[in-house]
């Protein structure tokens, strides 16, 4: 089985990407999901959060994204080590859902920071879906309801798409110019021939 990571800056359509994969009948891992999840209910991550930003971290048990985002993403050594305490959950509660997947020739772990927290080391290619920045902008601003300064803040604290797209093997535009189902069938046959190539 063939692990294959997908990322792409916040609003740059990762999500239509992945359902598109899905519907294709590929396994797809959301990551940044699932760490919301596990900030929620592992006990080690609420621990090791309280014990980083106080009791504040957490209103009524649930973890306080909100607050917790406007302090981290305006401060960068906050936001590293909080990725510290989330991401090697995260990498572990990957291996632990890929497991159940072994029959299917690859799966795939979404996340927007792939390349920027080291999960990249988890898999064996990756894809990129890019768009411009004023179309991302666009998309988070409406879908957060966010101020475009909010959605800038979380962009610095990601890799550029060039840097990105250095480091893949494929690359989907989702950018409204392009139709982004044939560029998702024709990266889906060519994971499909090279996993085929390896048996």
């Amino acid at each position: 089985m063939k692990i294959v990571g997908i990322t792409g800056g916040i609003g740059s359509g990762k999500s239509t990407v992945c359902r598109i994969f899905e519907m294709l009948g590929v396994p797809v891992y959301r990551a940044d999901d699932r760490a919301r999840w596990l900030c929620n209910h592992h006990a080690g991550i609420q621990q090791k959060v309280n014990a980083l930003l106080g009791p504040d971290a957490y209103m009524n048990g649930e973890y306080n994204r909100t607050w917790i985002g406007q302090k981290a993403f305006h401060d960068r050594l906050l936001l590293q080590a909080l990725n510290q305490i989330i991401h090697p959950v995260v990498a572990n509660d990957f291996v632990y859902w890929s497991a159940a997947f072994q029959q299917y020739p690859f799966v795939m772990k979404e996340a927007a920071i792939l390349f920027e927290s080291g999960a990249n080391v988890q898999v064996d290619c990756v894809i990129t879906v890019t768009a411009p920045i004023d179309l991302r902008l666009q998309r988070v601003m409406k879908r957060d309801t966010l101020s475009e300064g909010q959605v800038r803040a979380r962009m610095q604290n990601q890799w550029s798409d060039e840097l990105k797209i250095g480091k893949s093997q494929f690359v989907i535009h989702c950018d409204e110019t392009q139709l982004v189902i044939p560029q998702v069938l024709n990266v889906y046959q060519s994971l499909i021939g090279e996993v085929d190539r390896s048996f």
